[in-house]
């Protein structure tokens, strides 16, 4: 089985109806045709590595931006302790999650907690806000799971059941009576956005420093995804807790030279920089007629190039409608301050 691995670029173009979004996440609401939509026939903004103190002071003001998706980035090796959440200290923890008790907690407490508080901040903000539109949470595994250290699968799963209970949508959830994920989706397995509020999806890839390790030979894709596999086998696929994805953007169907054959089925998220998805090399209709979700990051870098944090609203809503029409699922980039496009929904194209 070939691991081959590519290196993603950026640059698209095109065209769709502008959508939706106002200041307020809360009284937003998406035009009807998204609102209506399954999870896959949408597309919608979040933000890249939103834990970060200099986006939001704390993750609670993330989420209510009404972004529908947010990145965290996750340490697991043995030099600390816990899961660390944090861009390059891979011994502690350096974000805006305080660990709220209660939603009366949040924005109250010291920050820079680990991946249990911020898990415990958006259950306090869940029940704050019990019907919120569902919320993609993608976290990067900097260097990968650490089984000896208690730091692998089962036990991500566990902390996930934990904190969040009934505000995570799982795996099960999606397959329901079909064999995989895959059979499930291609047969419209994604839930109506509508009967998803107040859930949050998980994702996974693989981080920076496991991809750039050449003694790690097992990534967090292919390890999840194995994960998934063999809980399906024993009966007890309703443990787990997230889907990985497959990073990087590529043509044809990636999966077919990452993994064994029994893994393939397992994966139906796909993440890689919007400018070579989008580029014209590759067919993003594929991933749309199979119902794969796809996030496109850094969509401010598809030319022409426009501002990665503070585009104007024009700007960054024609890149939204631009990737929507590309079979975006995601398009991501450094928006934070811009809620009224962070809370668009619009039909994906």
């Amino acid at each position: 089985m070939s691991r081959s691995r590519l290196a993603v670029a950026i640059p698209v173009a095109a065209i769709v109806t502008a959508a939706t979004a106002l200041a307020s996440p809360f009284s937003a609401q998406a035009e009807p045709e998204a609102a209506a939509s399954s999870y896959a026939e949408t597309t919608a903004v979040g933000v890249h590595n939103a834990y970060e103190k200099d986006k939001y002071e704390y993750f609670a003001d993330a989420l209510d931006t009404g972004a529908s998706l947010l990145e965290l980035d996750v340490w697991t090796n043995i030099v600390g302790s816990g899961w660390r959440v944090s861009h390059s200290n891979p011994t502690g923890n350096d974000n805006n999650c305080e660990n709220a008790g209660s939603a009366a907690e949040l924005r109250s407490k010291k920050r820079d907690k680990g991946l249990d508080g911020c898990l415990a901040d958006m259950r306090a903000w869940h029940d704050a806000h019990p019907g919120h539109p569902p919320v993609l949470i993608k976290v990067e595994m900097k260097d990968g799971f650490y089984n000896k250290a208690d730091r692998g699968p089962d036990e991500l799963d566990a902390l996930l059941s934990e904190k969040l209970g009934d505000a995570l949508l799982r795996p099960s959830d999606v397959v329901g009576e079909h064999a995989t994920l895959d059979e499930a989706v291609g047969a419209g397995g994604w839930p109506d956005r509508d009967a998803m509020a107040g859930k949050f999806v998980f994702e996974l890839i693989p981080g920076t420093v496991e991809e750039g390790n050449p003694a790690d030979d097992l990534w967090t894709d292919e390890e999840y995804g194995s994960h998934l596999k063999d809980l399906a086998a024993k009966g007890t696929l309703g443990d787990a807790g997230a889907f990985p994805a497959v990073h990087g953007a590529e043509k044809g169907d990636p999966r077919t030279e990452r993994y064994e054959e029994a893994l393939r089925p397992w994966f139906v998220l796909f993440d890689g920089d919007a400018s070579t998805f989008a580029g014209g090399e590759i067919d993003t209709a594929w991933y749309r007629e199979r119902g794969y979700l796809v996030v496109m990051t850094d969509a401010h870098k598809v030319a022409p190039e426009i501002d990665g944090s503070s585009p104007t609203e024009q700007e960054a809503r024609d890149r939204v409608t631009q990737l929507a029409a590309s079979h975006a699922s995601f398009t991501t980039s450094d928006w934070a301050k811009m809620p009224s496009v962070l809370s668009m929904v619009v039909p994906r194209g």
